[in-house]
């Protein structure tokens, strides 16, 4: 059976002072650990301040993008080196917001997937249709050519050390949610087109969903087949709000 994960993604919010008293909010309660993995992935000036307080916790954390290069003449990147020298486990790579407003396209976050797993960080790769494709028709044409362009480069292999997260992108700080039906036949395209690959990793893939997780609505959610926990946008700035998704999870 897989494990749930609940990773809350913080996108550039945060504080020095709130995100202690947030950080040590999940870390009191959670303690040492619970039924579902969870994570934080916080703006890179905070990975430090993450690392001290959640150190020695249940609670992983990481950051929301990287540089597909190791090293160089690329200023104001990040490698995957120095997300690791951070503690970091996981890494973002590919969220919608990435793709729309910085232009990253299939390939640019495929390579970015190969830097992050080969620099030893687990990627939360993100997937997800607009609305006009939805509307269109599309959403499995667009998902299976964001997948496929990471496979293609990676191999399938690579998804052993990975994460997946399907975000319907009308779904993403919008208030508007798929409906657990409309997720999970997402999720379960997603697991099927992996498992012509590899049926067995693909029955191992831990599959998020991403859009507008709440505690009213994550139990729902989370009990779908396919759905193995949330990518969290805006609840996770909220401790009581975070905590009631992972307690859904667990």
């Amino acid at each position: 059976m897989r494990r749930k994960l609940v990773a809350g993604n913080w996108k550039m919010h945060g504080g020095l002072a709130g995100n202690r008293t947030l950080l040590q909010d999940l870390v009191q309660a959670i303690g040492k650990g619970g039924g579902a993995d969870c994570a934080v992935c916080v703006p890179f000036p905070y990975l430090g301040q993450a690392q001290e307080l959640l150190n020695g916790s249940a609670i992983a954390w990481g950051a929301q993008t990287l540089s597909e290069h190791a090293q160089g003449a690329f200023t104001g990147e990040v490698s995957a080196s120095m997300l690791r020298e951070f503690g970091c486990r996981y890494v973002i790579v590919g969220h919608s917001e990435r793709r729309s407003l910085y232009g990253e396209n299939n390939e640019a976050v495929a390579a970015k997937f190969v830097a992050a797993t080969a620099g030893g960080l687990t990627p939360i790769l993100c997937l997800g249709e607009t609305l006009e494709q939805r509307e269109q028709g599309v959403t499995e044409q667009v998902i299976a050519a964001q997948l496929d362009a990471v496979t293609q480069k990676s191999g399938v292999g690579a998804f052993a050390g990975a994460v997946i997260a399907y975000e319907p992108v009308w779904a993403i700080g919008t208030g508007r949610t798929a409906t657990p039906q409309q997720a999970q036949d997402v999720h379960a395209f997603i697991r099927g087109r992996l498992a012509k690959s590899d049926a067995a990793l693909a029955q191992r893939m831990q599959i998020l969903y991403g859009g507008s997780v709440k505690p009213q609505n994550a139990s729902e959610l989370f009990g779908m087949a396919d759905i193995d926990g949330g990518l969290i946008g805006g609840a996770s700035l909220v401790a009581q709000d975070f905590l009631a998704i992972c307690a859904a999870a667990a």
